[in-house]
């Protein structure tokens, strides 16, 4: 291996048993269990058991079960871009692309050791070391190994430039979302004998919080090298030598050549072969209609439960209604009052779950350009006359009755003792009131006209927000502001990120992640969309990141949490109640606080017998 760059200083980490803490899939009971005693206890098992549960599955029945996450159209096999990372889009390829590790529904890290095991070797310097199941296969038959993972390690490390990355600062040559921060931490890369090993190591540089889930889903590295012209053992060395000349073209098609840019035409299923439990359904994408998954004949883990999973591109509203006529057999709608009014009146034709989310709402500025990009005073202007309160009254609360208007981004309100401790050390209450008043001084501080016109970007159509975005023009264009509602089908997929908006109102979508907020808030990071910047945020993020102190992480998440509110990066609003609905003639359905949904677990839905 002769990937190495300049060595950084090492951040010296007492790390101790808090690496060694993250929880993962409890052990089965010793009992064992028939095919009937599994599926029977699983109700019960689910309750405590956060990660998938035994269901007792054989072998797959024939028929569909049919899903919609909205109206969003697929975007691609290679979900690891920022044109294409999306909860819409991994509901799709999370069935059919396997990891070490998934989230459960309270956020839990589980262990998938279908898929292979992992565990830290060593705690100063952390190693952490990978082996791959001995039968784990990509569909086509080829052999899931350290390549694949060396592929991805490149995407999330190596600069334009040619070198492996000094700082995660530096333009990236693949178009990662994750930007360069796995090359910062682990800048030797995953270490192994040869390019077919089973069994690689991860050396790391200094400590990261969230190590345990920084490796993410491999792409097939053999199908790269296919494409461009040479072996995987060639590839292999082209990344570990950094030779760019073989670089630049895997990068031409691993940017570029999973997109699915006809909506409709899936792609050569030689060029996307499956890891998980599903694959690709033959001429199963229709556009803006669905696009459906089939069973993998060639998955060594347990069997999918049902022969087809189908995906129906459906706009929120439309989802109760399908639900009843049979169009679709498990909803995740938008909470509103009103959902949930149509789905108890659908009766016991319909299972219904309710529970608290790690999804929340917030409004974020456009740092890029126009009237907040510049002007502290124009931001307050706008937060003073949100109605926060009044959304979460009108909006939230006739659905949650324990809902409250959040006032933090990295913890949640049902979180309660850390929330309360971080909230208030780092928000003094300024805006939880509409101030029409306050607000005109800043709006005259600003220099701003009257009828300056405030663009609110989101995925349209969407009732609730356009309901929110009622509520702010309701107040705000008192103080001078004209509202202006620009949602749209294509807010994710060109308005946010060629920044035609002013305020960006959308959801992130959280789990059990401690430092995936740097990716947001830290300057040039890859989510960062409204491009703010901050030094204080910068450095209290690579604080945070680089422990797996939870004393540390506290304290780091009140700086940023501060001085993201005295700048006003944008105004959180409210965590999502969750609310999901399936056909009562279903099993094994659970939804999720974690943001793959409830979705998350679709390999073990089945018909009842």
């Amino acid at each position: 291996m002769k990937i190495r760059r300049a060595s950084a200083a090492v951040a010296a980490v007492a790390a101790g048993a808090l690496l060694f803490s993250a929880c993962s899939s409890p052990a089965a009971d010793d009992e064992p269990q028939t095919e009937d005693t599994a599926a029977e206890s699983m109700e019960t098992e689910q309750i405590s058991d956060p990660c998938k549960v035994d269901t007792g599955t054989t072998e797959t029945a024939e028929g569909e079960v049919k899903y919609s996450v909205g109206e969003d159209e697929f975007l691609g096999y290679n979900t690891l871009t920022p044109e294409t990372y999306s909860t819409y889009n991994s509901a799709v390829t999370e069935r059919i692309q396997g990891l070490f590790w998934y989230f459960g529904v309270d956020g839990t890290i589980c262990h998938d050791e279908n898929f292979g095991t992992y565990e830290a070797i060593s705690e100063d310097p952390l190693q952490v070391r990978y082996t791959i199941a001995d039968d784990a296969v990509w569909s086509d038959g080829t052999p899931i190994t350290y390549a694949d993972f060396l592929l991805d390690w490149a995407t999330q490390a190596i600069t334009a430039d040619g070198a492996v990355t000094e700082d995660a600062s530096e333009e990236a040559l693949f178009n990662s979302i994750s930007g360069l921060t796995l090359g910062d931490y682990v800048p030797d890369g995953p270490q192994a004998d040869a390019a077919d090993a089973k069994t690689f190591q991860y050396d790391y540089e200094r400590v990261y919080a969230d190590w345990e889930i920084l490796v993410s889903t491999p792409l097939p590295a053999h199908v790269v090298a296919e494409q461009i012209g040479i072996t995987t053992e060639e590839l292999v060395t082209a990344i570990q030598e950094v030779d760019m000349d073989v670089l630049e073209d895997a990068v031409e098609f691993w940017n570029t050549g999973w997109l699915s840019e006809t909506p409709g035409e899936l792609p050569d299923p030689a060029l996307v072969p499956s890891s998980g439990p599903y694959m690709f359904k033959e001429d199963g994408w229709v556009a803006g209609q669905s696009i459906t998954l089939t069973a993998n004949e060639n998955y060594w883990g347990p069997p999918a439960a049902t022969q087809d999973v189908t995906f129906r591109f459906a706009a929120a509203d439309t989802h109760v209604q399908a639900l009843q006529n049979g169009d679709l057999d498990v909803i995740e709608p938008q909470a509103t009052v009103d959902t949930v009014d149509q789905l108890e009146q659908l009766g016991s034709q319909v299972t219904v779950t309710t529970g608290q989310t790690l999804t929340w709402e917030h409004l974020d500025f456009n740092f890029n350009n126009g009237i907040f990009s510049e002007s502290l005073d124009a931001r307050e202007a706008f937060a003073y006359c949100v109605p926060r309160q009044k959304i979460v009254d009108d909006l939230i609360k006739p659905i949650d009755d324990t809902a409250v208007v959040m006032n933090a981004r990295e913890v949640f309100p049902f979180q309660t003792e850390k929330y309360d401790e971080i909230v208030a050390e780092s928000y003094d209450g300024r805006y939880d009131e509409v101030d029409l008043e306050t607000a005109k001084e800043k709006f005259a501080a600003a220099g701003l006209e009257e009828g300056t016109e405030v663009r609110i970007g989101y995925s349209a159509p969407n009732p609730r927000r356009a309901d929110e975005i009622a509520s702010i023009k309701a107040s705000c264009d008192q103080v001078g502001f004209d509202i202006v509602d620009t949602g749209s089908p294509e807010f994710f997929d060109k308005d946010l990120p060629n920044g035609d908006y002013e305020v960006a109102l959308f959801a992130w979508a959280g789990s059990g992640q401690k430092a995936s907020g740097q990716n947001i808030y830290a300057t040039g990071q890859p989510q960062n969309y409204g491009g703010y910047s901050d030094e204080v945020v910068d450095e209290a993020w690579e604080t945070l990141a680089s422990t797996a102190d939870e004393a540390v992480h506290v304290e780091q998440t009140k700086v940023i949490e501060k001085q993201l509110w005295d700048t006003l990066f944008g105004i959180p609003l409210f965590a999502h109640p969750g609310v999901g609905a399936y056909s009562s003639d279903l099993e094994n359905v659970r939804d999720t606080a974690a943001q793959s949904g409830i979705v998350w677990n679709a390999e073990q839905w089945a018909r009842a017998s």
